[in-house]
C-alpha cells in the first residue's frame, strides 16, 4: 500500500509544480488560444509522438475531432501515425526519423498547428517534424519533460513538465492536453471564451 501511495504522491507533486508555475500556466493558456485561432481560420491541428506519446497524441486528437465536454461539431485534428500503411512504407523507404516530417511537408498549410509529444524532447522523428513545420509556417507546440531537449528551441509554445520521470511526464501531458481541449472547446463554441 505504501508503494501505491508513493506513486500517487509523485503524480500529485508533479501536477502541483505545474499549478505553481505561472510561466508554464501561461504557455498552456497561449497554446489553447493559438489552437482556437487556427480553427477559427479554418486551419487544422496535427499531433505526433512515439509509443505512449503516440497513444496520447491519438487520444487528444480524438478529444478534438470527437467531443470533449459539449455536444458540438467535430474539430479538424489528426494524429499523424494513424495510417500504419503510410508509416511502415516511409519508415522502410526513407527511415523512421522521416515519417512525420514527410507528412508535414505533404499535408500541412501555413497557419496549421503541430503538437509534438516527447518526454525527452529528442525523438528524432518529432524533431524533424518540428523543423519542417517551422519552415512551412506551421505553429509548433512541444510537450516534453523538464529539460525539453531539441524540441524546446523548435517550439513556438513549450510545455515542459517539471519532471524527469517518464510516467509522471506522460500523466501530466494528458492532464495538460485535457485542459487545452476544454479551453479550446469553450473558446471556439462560446464566443465569450474561457477565462484565465
Amino acid at each position: 500500500m505504501e508503494k501505491i501511495r508513493s506513486i500517487l504522491q509523485a503524480s500529485i507533486h508533479t501536477k502541483q509544480l505545474i499549478l505553481n508555475d505561472e510561466t508554464l500556466l501561461e504557455q498552456i493558456y497561449r497554446s489553447a488560444h493559438c489552437i482556437t485561432h487556427s480553427f477559427q481560420q479554418k486551419n487544422r491541428l496535427y499531433l505526433c509522438g512515439n509509443g505512449g506519446s503516440a497513444a496520447d497524441a491519438q487520444h487528444l486528437a480524438a478529444e478534438f475531432s470527437g467531443r470533449f465536454y459539449s455536444d458540438r461539431k467535430a474539430l479538424p485534428a489528426e494524429a499523424l501515425h494513424a495510417n500504419t500503411s503510410y508509416l511502415t512504407a516511409v519508415a522502410n523507404d526513407y527511415g523512421y526519423d522521416q515519417v512525420y516530417a514527410r507528412l508535414i511537408d505533404g499535408i500541412t498549410e501555413p497557419g496549421d498547428v503541430l503538437i509534438g509529444l516527447s518526454t525527452s524532447g529528442n525523438a528524432p522523428n518529432v524533431v524533424k517534424a518540428f523543423e519542417s513545420a517551422r519552415r512551412l509556417g506551421v505553429t509548433t507546440i512541444g510537450f516534453t519533460g523538464l529539460e525539453g531537449g531539441k524540441m524546446k528551441m523548435l517550439s513556438d509554445y513549450w510545455i515542459g513538465i517539471p519532471s524527469s520521470d517518464t510516467p509522471r511526464i506522460q500523466e501530466a501531458h494528458i492532464t495538460v492536453g485535457h485542459i487545452i481541449c476544454q479551453l479550446v472547446e469553450e473558446s471556439y463554441f462560446q464566443p465569450k471564451g474561457p477565462t484565465k
